[in-house]
C-alpha cells in the first residue's frame, strides 16, 4: 500500500466533454504560496478561469481542493470546492467536512480539476489512479439521499464516498449546492449549479492509500497537545452536546438573533426551537466528521406530531435558526423537515431561509399578493407554506420560480422597492446573526470574497468583550466590543487571514478559530512536523494574507466594486428595536470600518483595489499584468 506525503504534490484533471484524464504534478509555487485547499483553488482559478466566462458554461471549472493535514490523524478535516459563482458572478467557493476530503487524500490528489460538459448525463467513478465515465441517467431526478444510496449500491462498496447533486441543481437552482455523506454540504455560492451544468450527477471515490508525515513522534506530540487543548476547553461540553445551535440561545440573549428577517434580534418563542430543546427532545447521538473528537454534528428523531418517525442528521445553527427565528415558525419538527427537504433537494439551507424571509417581508408588506403567489399565503410563520415554497424553488415553479436565482434578483424582477428587504450581500443571503450587534461579523460579511458570509473572517474575537485583550492584540480596546466600530478592520483583517489558513491546511473553524486551539504559531509548528518545512508563524500568516489578496484580485477582475463592499440599508439606517436589550439602538457604521479594513489590507479606499505594493509585497505581480490587461488600473 503506497504512503503519499502530506502534500501529495498530484493533481488529478478530468475533461467531461473529451471523457479523458490526467494525473499531472501540483506546481510547486502552490505548495509553497497557497499551502492547499482553498489556497491551490483560487490560484487555480486565477491561472485557469477567465473572469469574463459564463460560470453555467463548459468554460468553467469545478475545483475539489484538500489540505496538508487530511489524511492525517488530525481532528475534523474539510475540503474546498472552487468555481466561478452562478450566484455572484465572483469567486465561488464552499467548505465542507465529513470523510469525502480524505477519500481524496488517500486517492492521492491535492486537487481534482474537473473540465468541460459531458455531452449526457455523467457521474465519475474514481478508484485510486483508475477514472471512469458512468451512465448517469438512472441518478438523474434522485435526491441526494436517495442518489447517494443507490450509487452505493451499484458499486458494491460502503468504503467509496460519493459527492453528488440533487434535484435542485438539476433544475438550474443558483444556490444549489454538492453534498456528501448525505448532509455535508458544499452549499454557498451554487458549486452544485455548476456541477449539474456540466451534465455531471455525481463524484464516486475511493482511495486505499496512506499519508505518512515527515516526523512522526514530533507530529503525534504536537496532536496530544491539540486533543488535550479541545477536551479541557470550556465550551467542549456544550459544543459536543449542542454544536452550534447552542447559539439560538445565546444571541438571543444578546438580542441579536437574525428575527423577522432582519427586524429585530429577540425571538419570543426561540426557547421551542433552541439548540436545548433540540437535544433534550430529539436527539438521538453525535456525528462528526474524519477523526473529530469533539462531534459536534447529531442524528435525531422525532417521538411525537405529524412527522413522527422523522430522522436525519443535524442542522447547524444557521439552518435551525433560518427555519424558526427567521422566518418566525416555533414548530421545531417542521423546522427540522424544511431543512432536511433543502439537503434532499440540494439547496443551500443559508440562501433558501433568507428568500422565504424575503418574500414573507414584502407579503407582510403588500409588495406581493396573493396574486403574486399563485395562491400561496406568505404570513409570517406559516410552516406549511415553507414547505410548499421549498418545492417550488427546487422545482423553479411558482413564486419559488422567482426566489430560484437569489433574493437581489427576485427584488429586482418584483420591483416597487423590495430590494430593500432583500437581506443579501453580492446577491448571497446574510447569516443568522445580526450585523448591528456583532459589528466585526457585520464587516466581515460586507467584505467576504464569496458574498455574504461570517466564515471569511469568523472574528468571535469581539464577544469577548475584553479591552484589555482588544489594546493587547490590536491596540485599540474597543476591538473586543462587540457594538463598537473601533479596530473592527484590524480585527477582520487578522482573522480573515486566520481563516484563509484554516481553509488551506482544511481543518474545521468552529474548532480551530472560534475556540483559538490553534493559532499561526501552533499550526506553524504542525507544519514544520508534518511535512519537513521551517515555517514560522509570521510566513503563515503572509501566506492567508496572499490567499485574500489573490481572492480580491480575482473578484476585481470579474467586476467586483468598491461599493459591492456594504451591507441592506436597514443595518445602517434602522436602529436595533428597544425589545433587544443589550443591543438595542445600535446601527452599523459601514464607511469609519470599511476605511479602516482597506487601510490594514493595503488596498485603495477609493476604489477598493489592492495596492501596487501589497501585490508585489505579495509575489502577485503576474496578477498585476492581469489586471492591467482588462484596464482596471493598480494604484501605487
Amino acid at each position: 500500500m503506497p504512503a503519499f506525503k502530506v502534500i501529495t504534490g498530484r493533481v488529478l484533471r478530468i475533461n467531461l466533454s473529451e471523457k479523458t484524464y490526467n494525473i499531472e504534478p501540483l506546481p510547486e509555487k502552490y505548495i509553497k504560496e497557497y499551502l492547499g485547499g482553498r489556497g491551490f483553488n483560487i490560484r487555480r482559478l486565477l491561472d485557469e478561469v477567465p473572469p469574463d466566462i459564463d460560470p453555467l458554461g463548459p468554460d468553467n471549472k469545478l475545483i475539489f481542493g484538500t489540505g496538508p493535514l487530511v489524511g492525517t490523524s488530525f481532528p475534523g478535516q474539510r475540503f474546498n470546492v472552487s468555481a466561478k459563482s452562478p450566484v455572484t458572478g465572483l469567486l465561488g467557493d464552499s467548505n465542507a467536512g465529513g470523510f469525502f476530503c480524505s477519500e481524496m487524500k488517500f486517492a492521492g490528489f491535492d486537487q481534482i480539476i474537473i473540465e468541460g460538459q459531458a455531452d449526457e448525463r455523467t457521474y465519475i467513478y474514481i478508484y485510486n489512479d483508475r477514472v471512469e465515465f458512468r451512465n448517469a441517467n438512472h441518478l438523474w431526478g434522485l435526491d441526494t439521499r436517495e442518489g447517494n444510496k443507490e450509487l452505493l449500491a451499484e458499486l458494491g462498496d460502503n468504503d467509496f464516498q460519493i459527492a453528488i447533486i440533487g434535484p435542485a441543481a438539476e433544475n438550474g437552482v443558483k444556490y444549489s449546492g454538492i453534498f456528501t455523506n448525505i448532509v455535508r454540504a458544499n452549499a454557498r455560492t451554487g458549486m452544485g449549479a455548476v456541477m449539474a451544468s456540466k451534465n455531471l450527477k455525481a463524484i464516486a471515490l475511493r482511495g486505499t492509500n496512506t499519508i505518512k508525515v515527515e516526523n512522526t513522534g514530533k507530529f503525534n506530540r504536537l496532536m496530544r497537545k491539540v486533543f488535550n487543548d479541545i477536551e479541557s476547553h470550556p465550551e467542549y461540553e456544550s459544543r459536543l452536546l449542542m454544536g452550534t445551535t447552542r447559539l439560538v440561545s445565546s444571541l438571543n440573549a444578546y438580542g441579536m438573533l437574525n428575527t423577522k428577517n432582519h427586524q429585530t434580534g429577540v425571538y419570543k418563542d426561540a426557547d421551542m426551537v433552541s439548540g436545548e430543546t433540540l437535544a433534550r427532545k430529539y436527539n438521538v447521538k453525535n456525528k462528526g466528521c474524519f477523526g473529530c473528537t469533539i462531534p459536534c454534528s447529531r442524528y435525531f428523531k422525532i417521538t411525537d406530531g405529524p412527522f413522527k418517525g422523522f430522522h436525519s442528521e443535524g442542522p447547524e445553527f444557521e439552518s435551525l435558526a433560518g427555519f424558526t427565528s427567521r422566518i418566525l415558525v416555533n414548530d421545531l419538527s417542521l423546522a427540522l423537515k424544511a431543512v432536511d427537504l433543502c439537503n434532499r433537494y440540494g439547496m443551500d439551507t443559508i440562501a433558501v431561509s433568507g428568500c422565504v424571509s424575503f418574500a414573507m417581508e414584502i407579503y407582510d408588506r403588500g409588495i406581493i399578493t396573493k396574486e403574486d403567489t399563485e395562491g400561496l399565503d406568505l404570513s409570517w410563520g406559516n410552516g406549511e407554506a415553507v414547505l410548499e415554497l421549498i418545492e417550488q424553488i427546487k422545482d423553479r415553479r411558482g413564486f419559488g420560480g422567482v426566489l430560484a436565482d437569489g433574493s437581489k434578483v427576485a427584488a429586482e424582477k418584483i420591483g416597487k422597492g423590495a430590494i430593500d428587504y432583500a437581506m443579501q450581500v453580492k446577491n448571497s443571503e446574510l447569516f443568522l446573526g445580526e450585523p448591528r450587534g456583532i459589528k466585526a461579523y457585520g464587516l466581515g460579511n460586507a467584505v467576504a470574497s464569496r458574498g455574504a458570509d461570517h466564515l471569511r473572517a469568523e472574528p468571535f474575537f469581539e464577544l469577548l468583550e475584553d479591552p484589555e485583550l482588544g489594546k493587547k492584540r490590536f491596540g485599540i480596546p474597543e476591538s473586543a466590543l462587540r457594538l463598537s466600530p473601533k479596530g473592527k478592520g484590524l480585527v477582520v483583517n487578522y482573522f480573515e487571514d486566520w481563516c484563509a489558513i484554516v481553509d488551506a491546511l482544511e481543518i474545521c473553524k468552529n474548532t480551530f478559530v472560534a475556540m483559538e486551539i490553534l493559532p499561526f504559531e501552533a499550526a506553524a509548528d504542525l507544519l514544520n512536523a508534518a511535512l519537513g518545512w521551517e515555517i514560522s508563524a509570521q510566513d503563515l500568516q503572509n501566506i492567508g494574507t496572499r490567499i485574500n489578496n489573490a481572492e480580491r484580485v480575482y473578484n476585481t477582475m470579474c467586476g467586483l466594486k468598491k461599493e459591492d463592499d456594504t451591507l441592506p440599508k436597514r443595518f445602517i439606517e434602522e436602529p436595533m428595536p428597544e425589545e433587544c436589550g443589550p443591543t438595542a439602538g445600535s446601527v452599523f457604521e459601514l464607511e469609519p470600518m470599511l476605511e479602516e479594513y482597506y487601510s490594514a489590507r493595503g488596498w485603495d479606499p477609493e476604489t477598493g483595489v489592492p495596492r501596487l505594493a501589497t501585490l508585489k509585497k505579495l509575489n502577485l505581480e503576474e496578477d498585476v499584468s492581469r489586471l492591467k490587461n482588462q484596464g482596471i488600473e493598480v494604484p501605487e
